[in-house]
């Protein structure tokens, strides 16, 4: 975090710090899906909040103006914000400061690749299922 208080920060900077602090709570949910500490609706929710967020796929394009983030600036915070509420505070303090310490360390090019090569898979299958239907 930059030591310049917040009135100070250009606007880039402060998207990019909301950017980070979203990408933070994205992966503190990721943690508690997997934590069998977590109640299990916060963890169905936790998935569904965590995949979204992550996947480079979205409801509305980003390409569509304005529109195009609509999706990411409203669902994946308000998805956050339930996660946050149905997880009792000290457990989320501890999945949270474990994602702040992973954000700290470099990314997973490996992970990128993996998480890239399965869309392409599931997209090929899909290519495949409508090529091979009788329908077609």
């Amino acid at each position: 975090m930059s030591d310049k208080p917040l009135s100070a920060k250009s606007l880039s900077e402060r998207i990019g710090d909301l950017g980070h602090r979203l990408a933070v709570e994205a992966h503190a949910a990721w943690l508690a899906a997997r934590d069998p500490r977590v109640p299990w609706p916060a963890r169905l929710l936790a998935i569904a909040v965590a995949a979204y967020a992550l996947s480079p796929i979205d409801l509305i394009p980003d390409f569509i103006p304005v529109f195009g983030w609509l999706d990411d600036l409203v669902i994946v915070p308000l998805g956050l914000l339930l996660v946050r509420r149905l997880i009792p505070v000290p457990l989320w303090a501890e999945l949270h400061a474990a994602a702040e310490a992973a954000s700290e360390r470099p990314s997973s090019r490996a992970g990128m690749v993996f998480i890239l090569l399965i869309w392409a898979a599931l997209l090929y299958i899909v290519y495949w299922s409508v090529r091979t239907s009788p329908w077609h």
